[in-house]
């Protein structure tokens, strides 16, 4: 299981004066506390980016690859800041992402092939809604696939996020578990074995109690991690959560365990 830091956002008013400014060292300073909190890849959120998309998205990019070999996932809509992104990039890069939305088949999906990297996948209703259930869930599914491969795209570079809506939703915890039935079956359904992402973060958003919140997050790691998930991107620096993604992987390893490695 990847862990994905998603603590680079421009939400973060540091970040977001560092953006406007081009300044390095904040962008810098965050990536340096991700990575050492124990990130295996780094989320660039950057928002839509409407001023100066290219330079702005260069600069994150290259500010990023200069002080860490980790894999970044270029977050954000705007097609122009996610092409500018994958020029300067020069390690591993993934695009987050695309859905059924028309306007992003045509002018994100393609990036995927034209740059060769991975690209994340939104299971999303073609007009942006958030799927109702699972079986919603699988049929968008069954429609990306058939559209990349009629693009030519392997489909080996497409990373599926079922999509996890806040647990203070109406529907929030029933939404959560058809979640996990999608992580489960996606692979049975299109016979291959299909790598998935979520972004665990989504599940509390709304809700200010850390503690609560935290409990949350933990339980639902641990189911889905044994559902098969591959990469969760989550704020890295809730040091409770990594242990418990750590502890999920020393005891599903192939090694033989140690107590002194918890």
């Amino acid at each position: 299981m990847i862990l994905c830091a998603d603590n680079l956002r421009i939400t973060n008013k540091k970040i977001y004066n560092a953006l406007l400014n081009l300044d390095p060292l904040p962008v810098v300073e965050m990536v340096i506390k991700c990575e050492k909190k124990g990130a295996d890849a780094i989320d660039i959120n950057s928002g839509p980016l409407s001023k100066n998309p290219e330079k702005q998205m260069e600069f994150l990019i290259e500010t990023v690859q200069s002080v860490t070999d980790l894999p970044i996932v270029i977050d954000t809509a705007n097609p122009k800041a996610i092409k500018a992104g994958l020029r300067a990039n020069k390690k591993k890069a993934i695009i987050n992402g695309f859905s059924l939305e028309p306007h992003k088949i045509e002018s994100i999906l393609p990036l995927s092939y034209e740059f060769g990297v991975d690209i994340i996948g939104y299971l999303l209703n073609p007009n942006g809604h958030i799927p109702s259930n699972a079986q919603e869930r699988y049929t968008n599914a069954l429609e990306l696939f058939e559209i990349i491969n009629n693009l030519g795209i392997d489909k080996q570079r497409i990373i599926i996020d079922p999509v996890l809506t806040p647990l203070m939703w109406d529907s929030g915890n029933f939404q959560a578990k058809e979640v996990l039935h999608v992580i489960n079956n996606l692979s049975s359904l299109l016979d291959y074995e299909v790598k998935t992402v979520v972004g665990l973060s989504n599940l509390a958003a709304g809700y200010f109690d850390p503690l609560k919140k935290q409990q949350v997050e933990i339980a639902y790691l641990s189911m889905l991690y044994a559902s098969g998930i591959d990469m969760v991107l989550l704020n890295i620096f809730n040091s409770e959560v990594v242990k418990i993604a750590k502890t999920c992987e020393l005891i599903t390893s192939s090694k033989i365990f140690s107590w002194e490695e918890i």
